[in-house]
Formats: C-alpha cells, sequence, structure tokens
C-alpha cells in the first residue's frame, strides 16, 4: 500500500486519475439511467418489464463483483480497471445493437455486460482509499465519489444530444457515446500509480464474510451503503417513467435527473472533511433524515418543484449514507480481509440496488409514484435500528 508520505507525489496522481475516471464512468451510468427505462418501454412487451434491462445490468454487477475482486487480486487494480472498461465497451455496442435490431431479449443480455462492467469500477473508491492512507482515505473516498459532478452536467447533456445520432433508432447513439468513453478510460488508467498485485497466500487469514458481518461495525456500514443505494434507485429509476406519465417531457426529466446528480456527488468536495469532523457515524443520520424528507417531498404532490426538491434531497442523502458508510467500512476490516470485506459489501449493494431497480418499474406502472415514495420507509427504518445497535455497542465497549 502507499504509504501516507508519498501521497504528495503518486499517491495525489492516482486520486487524481481515480477521480477523472469515476466521472467518465458515472456519465456513462447517468446516460443509461435517463434512457433505458424508456427504451425498455419501447422494446418491452409489458410496460411492467420497462425497467428489466437495469435490473438485469445490476443483478450481473452483483453477481460479478466478488469474481472482480477476485481478478484484481491476482492480477492488480490496473489490470483488473482496465479490463472491466473493455467489458463496458463491448456492452455498450451490445445496447446500440439490440436497439438497432429491436430486440429485447438483446437488450436485456447487453445490459448484464454493463452490469459486469461496472462491477470493476466499483472499487474506485478503495483503491483511492489505499493510495491516500489511513489519515486522509475518508477525503480520497470522497473525492473521488466527487468526480460524478461531471458525470451530473455531461450525462444528462450528452443523452440529449446523442439518444436521436442514429434516427430513426433512438437511443442507439447514446451507447455508442458509453464505448467512446470506456475507451478513454482504457488510456487514462494506465497514469494511475496503482499496486502491483500482492502476493496471495495459500491459506486463508482473516475473517469470513459471514464472521464480518457478525461485526456491528461492518453491518451498520453494510446497512447504510445498501439502504443509501437501494432508496436512492428505487425512486430515480422511477422518476423519468412518472414524469411522463405526469405530462412532463424528456427535458423536463433530464433537468430533475441532472439537479439530483449534482447533489448526490457536489457534496463529495466536503463530505470527507465532514465525516473528519463529525464522524461517519452522525454523516449517515444526516443522510436518513434527508431520504425522509424526499419522501415526504413525493408524497406531497407531482408538480416539477415536488420532482426537483424531492429528487435533490434523495441526491444529498445518498450521498452521505454512501460516502459515510464506505469510510466507516474501511475502518471495520484488517488489510488480510480487504477483498472479501469489499467484495462482500458490493455484493450486498448491488444486491440492493437489483431489487429496487426491477421493483421501481412495477411499482410505478402498478401502484404508482406514492407507492413507489412510501415503501422506501422500511429500509430507511432498518437501516436506523442497525446504526442505533452500533451505538449501543460502542457505548458498551467505550
Amino acid at each position: 500500500m502507499i504509504s501516507v508520505a508519498s501521497f504528495t507525489s503518486g499517491g495525489r496522481m492516482t486520486v487524481g486519475v481515480l477521480t477523472l475516471a469515476q466521472a467518465l464512468s458515472m456519465t456513462g451510468v447517468s446516460v443509461v439511467t435517463l434512457t433505458t427505462g424508456l427504451a425498455g418501454t419501447y422494446l418491452a412487451a409489458s410496460p411492467t418489464l420497462a425497467t428489466a434491462p437495469s435490473a438485469a445490468q445490476f443483478v450481473a454487477t452483483m453477481l460479478a463483483t466478488y469474481p472482480a475482486a477476485m481478478v484484481m487480486r491476482k492480477y492488480g487494480r490496473r489490470a483488473g480497471f482496465s479490463l472491466g472498461q473493455l467489458i463496458g465497451l463491448m456492452g455498450a455496442l451490445a445496447s446500440a445493437f439490440a436497439l438497432w435490431e429491436k430486440s429485447f431479449p438483446m437488450f436485456l443480455a447487453a445490459g448484464a455486460v454493463l452490469g459486469v462492467h461496472n462491477a470493476f469500477w466499483g472499487y474506485y473508491r478503495f483503491a483511492a482509499a489505499e493510495a491516500a492512507g489511513e489519515s486522509f482515505k475518508a477525503r480520497a473516498i470522497s473525492l473521488v465519489m466527487a468526480g460524478g459532478v461531471l458525470a451530473a452536467v455531461a450525462g444528462p447533456e450528452l443523452a440529449k444530444h446523442t439518444r436521436n445520432l442514429f434516427e430513426p433508432v433512438v437511443f442507439a447513439g447514446c451507447y455508442g457515446a458509453i464505448a467512446i468513453l470506456c475507451a478513454v478510460n482504457i488510456v487514462l488508467l494506465q497514469a494511475a500509480r496503482l499496486p502491483a498485485a500482492p502476493v496471495v497466500q495459500s491459506h486463508r487469514v482473516g475473517r469470513t464474510w459471514r464472521e464480518l458481518l457478525k461485526d456491528p461495525t461492518y453491518f451498520a456500514a453494510a446497512a447504510s451503503a445498501m439502504t443509501g443505494y437501494g432508496v436512492m434507485i428505487l425512486v430515480m429509476a422511477a422518476t423519468p417513467i412518472s414524469m411522463a406519465d405526469c405530462g412532463f417531457t424528456f427535458d423536463d426529466a433530464a433537468f430533475v435527473i441532472q439537479w439530483h446528480a449534482l447533489a448526490m456527488f457536489a457534496p463529495s468536495f466536503f463530505t470527507g472533511s465532514l465525516i473528519g469532523r463529525w464522524g461517519a457515524m452522525r454523516i449517515i443520520f444526516a443522510g436518513l433524515f434527508l431520504n425522509v424528507f424526499c419522501m415526504a417531498v413525493n408524497l406531497s404532490g407531482t408538480n416539477i418543484s415536488n420532482f426537483w426538491f424531492g429528487l435533490v434531497a434523495l441526491g444529498l442523502g445518498w450521498n452521505f449514507m454512501y460516502v459515510g458508510g464506505t469510510a466507516l467500512l474501511t475502518s471495520a476490516y484488517r488489510p488480510e480481509e480487504r477483498d472479501t470485506a469489499q467484495a462482500t459489501n458490493d455484493t450486498l449493494v448491488f444486491a440492493a440496488i437489483s431489487v429496487a431497480t426491477f421493483a421501481s418499474g412495477a411499482l410505478q406502472n402498478t401502484l404508482g409514484w406514492f407507492a413507489v415514495n412510501a415503501i422506501i420507509a422500511l429500509p430507511l427504518v432498518l437501516s436506523l435500528i442497525a446504526l442505533m445497535n452500533l451505538y449501543r455497542h460502542q457505548r458498551a465497549h467505550a
């Protein structure tokens, strides 16, 4: 692991490269978020299957998260990250071809390939923490997540300017743009000073994933990341569909999603400092409150102001819960447990995302926007219980 002393040189460059790589990857995610549900509506036999391609993507991410960690364990971060971007390039081209052929099954399969791609770049934040060292890891994680600010601005604009690029095949141009982003990322990642592949032990060391989940700190951190991401996806994925049902245009939905994405990532410029001052648990509690506020605003009406305020609060809540949860997680495992701990956490996160993505379309098209928002109360309460359990555990061992 790169030492704290070297952070001013190689480590700083690595965090900068990973921040830009995160920005490019998240730009692709922003484009997918805006277009996949609508493209699925055009291709699917039933409106309830509109978000199934997104669900397939996140299921694939969940299933690929642990293998991705093992690839990087054997071959190193750079090789793993580059492979992930190559897979993303192929998945994006396959998605464009599926739209050209008007094949929903092919679009589902291509979404799964993109999901495997996501599993690899999801480790950027952990690589940044390793490059920064113990005293700077929360800020490094936060700075890498701040790369999403560029995605918040560029993603919706890129979607708007490329969706009709290959008319009459709507949205094929969006996936062509994602393929280009992946190619740029492959080149960019070669500049990062990432550690070589570690020596793999011939026998298992450290705790198993079951033992890690029995640790109150690890469990609370994982629950925070799962809840923050799952709740965000559930509401966000339904937003473009709900806004279309309410008579708003694609550009209106892009405007709301753009501000939502800004709210997700802009706080990352200072979230790490807030965690350093107040602690990860307080930041996670603030994220829970913001998600409750989002639910209240969305349940109060369907004006564009409701969508805007609700999605901004949702983005802020995601940032505090996800960045706070990640920072808390890095304090819950030993170095020899790194791969198992990170892979278990991200597998659980993407399991929550997968369920939320599929449920989002089904709930929106059967029970409506109010049901989508009312149901998020349950995971928020469960996350609160996990945090309170950790708080009692810390008090008991103080």
